[in-house]
């Protein structure tokens, strides 16, 4: 591991961007050391100006060039039995921890601290930057900037997105859909069931139903599929409802995920849900007309299809595989396939450690990172 590399990790996992903070410090400071670069940025921030995607190219904006993706944002360590500050870098046993250094900042630190290399090396096509926010509660942040890439920059070949992949190039992943369903009944003393209508047990039903729509995906899964699991899952993740245990619940709430293998529509599942929803309402309405089930819809990813191209091609010669994997969880690169670019997950460190207490990556991956990146860097100048 290079003594730069280890450097901007360390400033990167520094800044708490958890994705309910902002994420304005690290991006204006990678602003910062791009210009000190001669290299110019462009921000796209959100609708209150708290949060920013970064894009910028080094080299000329031609054609051919390829995209390095990563996220900016961190999940929370709350309640989490951490040994050491998480955002701090401990290096211990041929280890770095902190939060953010497997998932993913340590792929962007790598890229960043390169760009002298890229410049030296005098690039004949060009690497562009893409950094986003909110994609830990819903890849929220990337459309918008993916939007100005294709209007901004000359049409790239391949798009790198460096989520945790042990560097094994990834060609599919799962797409997910997250929800809150809320139901709204009517409160009455719990001896006088007749006069309420509960929603938390009605809730409750419609938790039961999510999990029998699984039950029928895995009971129907293809054993020659290569996702794990070999299914689209569904799954209920909080619930919140009630006030006392003698009183019949007026309101519940539960957020739900659907994630969808590739080809697979999540809407399909939610509109299954409604006719479930419609077929309770009548008799909720019957004792409290202003009884209501809605659900929101608070994210749509979509999932990353195999569909080969440049990206596979070249990220396949330089890793020496023949063939690429598919991860089961959610990540940008399916939202840069749907406008158009190829695509490929590749990036260091396990999954196995993200979003963990000690969170951590091994330095042999970072290498392994650098070396990888270094190859690109040369195709591009060759």
């Amino acid at each position: 591991m290079k003594p730069q590399s280890l450097d901007m990790i360390t400033k990167l996992v520094g800044f708490d961007t958890v994705s309910r903070n902002s994420n304005l410090d690290l991006i204006h400071y990678v602003r910062d050391y791009l210009a000190g670069h001669g290299v110019q940025s462009h921000l796209v921030s959100n609708t209150e100006g708290t949060k920013a995607n970064l894009f910028a190219t080094v080299g000329p904006n031609v054609e051919g060039g390829v995209v390095l993706s990563g996220h900016t944002d961190v999940v929370p360590v709350d309640g989490q039995p951490w040994d050491t500050d998480p955002f701090t870098i401990a290096q211990k046993e041929g280890r770095l921890y902190g939060r953010g250094t497997c998932d993913m900042k340590a792929f962007s630190a790598v890229a960043l601290a390169m760009v002298p290399d890229m410049l030296a090396k005098g690039l004949k096509r060009p690497i562009h930057f893409a950094l986003s926010y909110d994609e830990e509660i819903g890849c929220f942040g990337a459309p918008a900037m993916i939007e100005r890439l294709v209007t901004d920059i000359a049409k790239p070949s391949a798009v790198i997105v460096g989520e945790p992949t042990s560097m094994r190039p990834i060609v599919a992943h799962k797409g997910i859909a997250a929800l809150r369903t809320t139901i709204i009944g009517h409160e009455a003393h719990s001896s006088q069931v007749q006069r309420g209508v509960s929603a938390v047990m009605t809730g409750a039903k419609l938790i039961s139903f999510i999990d029998d729509m699984m039950a029928e995906n895995k009971a129907a899964a293809d054993p020659a599929c290569r996702f794990e699991p070999p299914y689209t899952t569904l799954h209920v993740g909080v619930v919140n409802g009630g006030t006392a245990l003698n009183i019949i619940s007026r309101e519940c709430s539960f957020v739900w995920d659907i994630r969808t293998l590739p080809g697979d529509d999540w809407r399909q599942y939610l509109n299954r849900f409604q006719d479930y929803v419609n077929s309770l309402l009548p008799a909720m309405q019957a004792i409290a007309p202003a009884a209501s089930i809605t659900t929101e819809i608070m994210a749509d990813a979509p999932p990353l299809q195999d569909q080969g191209g440049a990206a596979q091609d070249l990220v396949f010669g330089l890793c020496g595989h023949t063939h690429g994997d598919v991860v089961p969880y959610a990540a940008e690169a399916g939202q840069f396939q749907e406008r158009g670019f190829s695509v490929v997950l590749c990036g260091p460190g396990s999954i196995d450690q993200a979003h963990q207490p000690n969170e951590y990556i091994d330095i042999s991956q970072v290498s392994a990172c650098e070396q990888f990146l270094e190859d690109v860097i040369n195709q591009l100048a060759s």
